[in-house]
């Protein structure tokens, strides 16, 4: 059986990164049967990245590769209605997606406002973590950040252009209850992946604010969550 390994749980969405938990969506939306393999160590994935998942003798990683080779391998139709312009967005809200990502691990690694919740509840949640290591984690991730660029900025400019990224989805979202029409296709999965990670992590962020806030993405978020994970 195909197993997906990615980071655990926390606040009850299956996984508290947006990659991972975007993988996981697709397969339930899909109905692919797989295994959860939940780690911490990323050492020994893809690049040192997860998620990654096994297919048979395959190890892949990159969220984006693991969707292209399930759709190919088990001939899935998520997305076989999409005309070339919404593949065309569908491939533009994915690179959105990527740039938010690190507005969203800033959230919870550098703003020391924020830090001491998303801390504790990963202490909380899972025994095997430690204090020292999650503080090596959040050395390591001010680093990733600096290099990135996003460490460099101040906070209200990062904040800015999260939620600058979380506009975009809400536009293109509109009145429709997926984001190309009346059934969720891949992207959605790749948009639940992010907004349950903000939305349903009880840390008022400035990305938590803007989705309440915007009137479409709160009832979009619970409308998925209630698809991939139940009431």
């Amino acid at each position: 059986m195909l197993e997906l390994y990615s980071y655990p749980e926390l606040f009850g969405v299956a996984d508290n990164n947006p990659f991972g938990l975007k993988v996981w969506a697709f397969l339930k939306l899909t109905g692919v049967p797989f295994t959860h393999r939940h780690i911490f160590d990323a050492s020994s994935a893809p690049r040192g990245q997860l998620p990654y998942i096994v297919d048979g003798g395959l190890t892949l990683g990159d969220s984006d590769a693991i969707v292209v080779h399930l759709i190919a391998t088990r001939e899935l139709a998520i997305d076989a209605d999409l005309t070339p312009a919404q593949q065309d967005l569908d491939l533009m809200l994915r690179r959105t997606l990527d740039d938010l990502y690190w507005v969203m691990s800033y959230s919870r690694w550098k703003d020391e406002r924020f830090w001491p919740q998303f801390r504790q509840a990963l202490l909380d949640t899972h025994a095997e973590l430690t204090p020292e290591a999650l503080e090596g984690a959040k050395e390591y991730n001010a680093k990733r950040y600096h290099y990135q660029g996003i460490g460099r900025y101040q906070p209200d400019q990062a904040y800015a252009r999260g939620i600058a990224d979380l506009a975009a989805v809400a536009n293109l979202l509109a009145d429709r209850p997926f984001l190309f029409g009346d059934r969720p296709h891949s992207t959605d999965a790749a948009a639940y992946g992010f907004l349950a990670n903000s939305w349903r992590f009880p840390i008022e962020t400035p990305l938590r604010g803007y989705i309440g806030a915007s009137g479409n993405l709160v009832p979009y978020c619970e409308r998925m969550h209630a698809l991939v994970a139940g009431p």
